[in-house]
């Protein structure tokens, strides 16, 4: 069995990367380009999250919540966000040259300030608080077995799409 089985590594958090911590190494200040704050990284996050914020808003204001019922608005948009992270991060990181802009543009950027943890949480404890266990129970394991499927059918789907980009050439 190859490496093609293994799950896409983000070179930019890979295990050797210093700034990480590791299992025996006493942890210490690091010096140098970890330490700074670099601007342009800032900057196409903070233009990928005005896309993707306004992108879930608009979805939001598309289906309003009822109070006690499913919040499908925020579901849809944490599984939709959860299969194109995994697609586009498979994609990116399997055909195309590493790049500091793209992937926080891209991920961190579009797809963290479309998906939303904190409305999800909010939301399930809300309706558990609410008597709506069921309907909480149900949202909070439902959305993070949705997510986890989809990001995987993502990442089998941004493979295909390797597969494919390469054979036409």
């Amino acid at each position: 069995m190859g490496d093609d089985h293994l799950l896409p590594i983000d070179p930019d958090l890979a295990p050797s990367d210093p700034a990480e911590p590791a299992v025996g190494r006493p942890r210490r200040l690091m010096r140098g380009r970890h330490d700074r704050v670099r601007a342009d990284v800032l900057a196409v996050i903070a233009a990928g999250g005005m896309l993707g914020a306004s992108a879930r808003y608009g979805i939001a204001q598309l289906i309003p919540p009822a109070p006690g019922a499913f919040p499908w608005a925020t579901f849809w948009t944490n599984v939709s966000g959860s299969f194109l992270l995994g697609l586009s991060l498979t994609v990116l990181l399997g055909r195309f040259p590493p790049t500091r802009l793209v992937r926080p543009f891209l991920a961190t950027g579009i797809l963290g300030a479309f998906t939303t943890m904190s409305t999800y949480e909010v939301e399930t404890a809300l309706l558990i608080k609410d008597g709506h266990a069921l309907t909480g129970i149900a949202y909070g394991v439902g959305s993070v077995i949705a997510g986890l499927v989809v990001a995987y059918g993502g990442i089998t789907a941004g493979r295909i799409a390797i597969g494919r980009l390469g054979n036409a050439r």
